[in-house]
């Protein structure tokens, strides 16, 4: 029997859209596959372009090579027709408690897989296309309490009106022939305007679409007219529990002062419930439609006992501060909201076309790829592109983070470059949102704008949002236990009197006291508002966070692995030592190490070449090598002035006759080994001038970067390499690294992030995204550099620092460290105050300060997450420009 044979296609070539293992399409489509006669086994691996690649082993003894294809291809089209995704963001945010009511109201339908609602108005489904139709989705979010308007395509993209909740346009797995990837995505959307996909979900899914908000303030929003509706607009239900506390404050000064008869403070705490149960009411009867007991119920029960009871006052008191916290915690998720919205509004609405010789201003959806945009100073640019005429410098903060201007100059051949965006240049590339400078420059367009690096960016911060953290997860579970468990101690408390000596109305009174004080308000609002306001922060300084879990993984974790080539390195081998050797000069090593490197393309062939002009500068004078030939593993040889040079790895001497090294150059050799050059030996005819030492040079900022990091609690600095062991070691003594593993294959790579997990808990791992990637994936959290402009990097790490700048990392780090602190502190402080609270009330604390208590606590896990949004950091991207600075405009 023959050994399997192996068939590899590129993952989006089978599940269009998809470039990410981890999506739950691609786990269904390998167990589709695993499970057929012939094929013995379906996994992803990491491919050597710019995707996973899908592995297929087989026997051909049972089946053929067409076949496989063949199957690969029709499971894959299975998949796309029956899995979708929608994924919309309401103009208005919900509570943390409407979100999640919604949430399990969507989880609850048939064919539903997935849901998730994020308190800012963010939601995401994942939904199976056979048992319900995308139409029943919107209409059930609308009897949820969604309905509005959402605006919810990037800019340029058709609206299409859905009737029940928005205005939006529908983009699902759409897996057609392969040969459809070779057309232009616009080109392919036209033709499949009933089901097309755009961009990826955070967990690699595809996605119904991303978030962007143009209308704001229009209609009822969220589900909640006090959202933006009501008497005065969006700020409603502020004013409503303002009201509410003036007429108990002025109620109380009556009933103190006796300036008026009985009755005009009972009117005025009457009053105080009218106004501060208004909105309360509302979502007690919303989640009582949805069966769900929730902490509004509670609140409205309490009142309901107080005034009962007679106590208006407190009952006044407990309907103000419960409608201020609440309208306090709608207003943290929409600053927090209307943070990552500023991402959205970034891109101009409009570009100024250059066709036929002639300009004219269009919309952006008019934008196609190789059109020419002219992009005065200081004027937004509209789209990714590459830049053909003029130079300037270009603020990328709203993008990258990047503190200081990037240098913008032409590049020669735009055409070819635009087909290969992501390997581009720095110093040719552009993107949508960033602010030109002082220069006018044209730009040739690379992708249209919903395909922008800015348009990716808010499609995937929404679909963050909309994913739920642990910690957040915790929080629901304990509140699902924790509510029921309090009603049943409640019904307890109200029957003390049939076990001692009081009066029912005390019993009750008492029952009503441990109602509100254990009340999980706090708790409810806690975690959503400090991972929302991270991601905030994150995004607007050039780090993308893909929802709470990464943001907690990475505030948390004591070990982080690095990539060396291109991560702690520069990723270009440099010309680092010239040791001439005894009778020779450095100046003729250098000479005629130029004069034959110059000929060949190679990388260290061409370090060599741009680091001897420069060491020579005004002291170079030319020689010329001919018959210049490569020997294959070794190195290259050539004639310079009629004699043999030979420029090569050491090894090649001891191949050549008669051409042993002497010591003295043996011994030089070795001590630039030692210290982890790549070396060449030069020899022009017998006599030996030298060796030359090559090296991936470390980044500046990568040993202030690894003190920073150790600064922040990080313990283990791992790299990670396919280096030599002794060049890995020396990268990383320069940098200050804990630990160097060279030698390592991508498997290997794989292997060693394993181990360190089963070492050390959880362990970061960095790196460009595309290489890296399958050791990425095994790591807790990834994190991949240089993500804008490049797809991979953007779509397959859970946190991505958009600058291909290291200094990014502790920013990173630092502020998922401030996240964790903040959401540990939120939790110890709602927790307490009802671990205190509700003895206390047991034992005798009236519902007055118990109160004040309880909502005071809510008051302030709100304005302790808030505190994330001004986490400044110590890297460039804490001086990143902040969104809402005005651009001028020439007139």
């Amino acid at each position: 029997m023959s050994a399997p044979e192996k068939l590899r296609l590129d993952l989006p070539l089978v599940l269009t859209g998809v470039d990410d293992a981890e999506d739950r399409c691609v786990a269904r489509l390998t167990d589709a596959l695993s499970g057929r006669p012939g094929i013995e086994e379906a996994h992803i691996v990491g491919g050597d372009g710019d995707s996973p690649q899908l592995c297929v082993h087989y026997n051909p003894n049972e089946i053929t090579f067409g076949r496989v294809r063949e199957l690969v291809q029709s499971v894959g089209a299975q998949l796309g027709a029956r899995y979708a995704h929608l994924v919309f963001r309401t103009d208005g945010p919900l509570h943390a408690r409407s979100a999640r009511r919604v949430a399990d109201g969507l989880r609850n339908v048939p064919g539903v897989l997935e849901a998730d609602v994020a308190a800012s108005g963010a939601l995401r489904v994942e939904y199976d296309r056979s048992t319900v139709s995308e139409q029943t989705l919107l209409h059930i979010a609308t009897s949820l309490g969604l309905a509005g308007h959402a605006t919810l395509e990037p800019q340029g993209v058709r609206k299409a009106t859905a009737q029940s909740v928005a205005e939006k346009q529908a983009h699902d797995h759409d897996h057609d022939e392969p040969e459809a990837r070779a057309h232009d995505k616009a080109d392919h959307d036209e033709h499949h305007d009933h089901e097309k996909h755009e961009g990826k979900a955070a967990d690699g899914t595809t996605t119904a679409h991303a978030g962007h908000d143009h209308a704001e303030g229009e209609g009822d929003h969220a589900g909640h007219d006090h959202a933006h509706g009501g008497l005065f607009g969006e700020k409603s239900e502020l004013i409503f529990a303002l009201l509410a506390g003036a007429l108990v404050l002025i109620g109380w000064l009556i009933g103190r002062g006796g300036f008026a008869p009985g009755w005009v403070p009972t009117a005025c705490y009457i009053g105080a419930y009218v106004f501060g149960g208004w909105f309360t009411v509302k979502e007690a009867i919303e989640n009582l439609r949805a069966r769900r007991f929730e902490i509004d119920t509670l609140m409205l029960v309490a009142a309901a006992g107080a005034a009962a009871l007679g106590q208006w006052l407190e009952g006044g008191l407990l309907l103000f501060l419960f409608s201020l916290g609440h309208s306090l915690e709608h207003y943290a998720m929409g600053r927090a909201r209307r943070a990552i919205q500023a991402l959205a509004k970034l891109a101009p609405e409009t570009a100024t076309l250059r066709r036929d010789g002639r300009t004219e201003e269009v919309a952006l959806n008019v934008l196609q790829v190789g059109d020419v945009v002219v992009v005065r100073p200081n004027e937004r640019l509209p789209a990714d592109g590459v830049v053909v005429v003029g130079t300037s410098s270009i603020n990328q903060a709203p993008v990258t983070g990047e503190s200081v201007p990037v240098d913008k100059r032409p590049i020669d051949d735009a055409k070819t470059a635009i087909t290969n965006f992501e390997r581009v240049g720095a110093e040719h590339r552009v993107f949508a949102g960033t602010i030109n400078g002082s220069g006018a420059i044209d730009v040739m367009v690379a992708r249209k704008a919903d395909q922008s690096t800015m348009a990716r960016v808010v499609k995937m911060v929404t679909e963050a949002e909309a994913q739920r953290s642990p910690t957040q997860q915790f929080t629901e579970c304990f509140e699902r236990i924790f509510v029921p468990a309090v009603l049943v101690l409640v019904g307890l408390l109200m029957f003390a009197w049939v076990v001692i000596d009081e009066p029912f109305a005390t019993s009750f009174y008492r029952a009503m006291a441990v109602l509100v004080a254990a009340s999980p308000c706090a708790l409810a609002i806690s975690v959503p508002s400090a991972v929302l306001s991270g991601v905030a922060r994150a995004a607007r300084g050039g780090v993308l966070v893909k929802g709470g879990g990464p943001l907690e993984n990475l505030g948390t974790l004591t070990s982080i692995a690095f990539d060396k080539t291109g991560t702690l390195t520069e990723g270009k081998p440099k010309l680092t030592d010239a040791v001439a050797a005894e009778g020779a000069t450095e100046d003729e090593l250098l000479r005629v190490a130029l004069a034959v490197e110059e000929h060949s393309d190679h990388p260290l062939a061409s370090a060599i070449v741009t680091g001897a002009r420069e060491r020579l500068g005004d002291r170079l004078q030319p020689l010329s090598a001919s018959d210049v030939k490569s020997i294959t593993g070794r190195g290259v040889q050539a004639q310079v002035d009629g004699e043999a040079v030979h420029i090569g790895k050491p090894v090649l001497f001891s191949e050549l006759p008669d051409s042993a090294m002497p010591a003295h150059v043996d011994n030089a050799n070795q001590a630039l080994v030692a210290a982890g050059r790549t070396t060449m030996v030069v020899r022009k005819g017998r006599r030996f001038l030298g060796v030359i030492g090559v090296m991936d040079t470390p980044r500046p900022v990568a040993a202030q970067v690894m003190a920073e990091l150790r600064k922040l609690g990080i313990e283990r600095l791992i790299m990670i390499s396919g280096d030599n062991q002794q060049v890995a070691e020396a990268v990383a003594k320069t940098v200050g690294l804990t630990e160097a593993r060279g030698d390592l294959m991508p498997e290997q790579k794989v292997d060693a992030i394993k181990d360190l997990r089963k070492a050390h808990g959880k362990v970061a791992m960095v790196g460009d995204g595309v290489n890296d990637a399958p050791a990425m994936a095994n790591s807790t959290v990834g994190i991949a550099m240089g993500a804008a402009g490049s797809d991979v990097a953007l779509e397959t790490a859970d946190v991505a620092l958009m600058a291909d700048d290291l200094a990014q990392l502790p920013f990173a780090v630092g502020l998922s460290r401030s996240t964790s602190r903040i959401i540990k502190q939120n939790l110890w402080v709602s927790l307490g105050v009802v671990a205190v609270l509700i003895p206390a009330t047991i034992f005798g604390l009236n519902i007055g300060t118990a109160v004040l208590f309880h909502e005071g606590s809510t008051l302030l896990v709100v304005v302790n997450a808030l505190r994330l949004l001004a986490y400044k950091g110590t890297t460039p991207a804490a001086a990143a420009v902040e969104l809402s600075t005005p651009v001028a405009q020439p007139g």
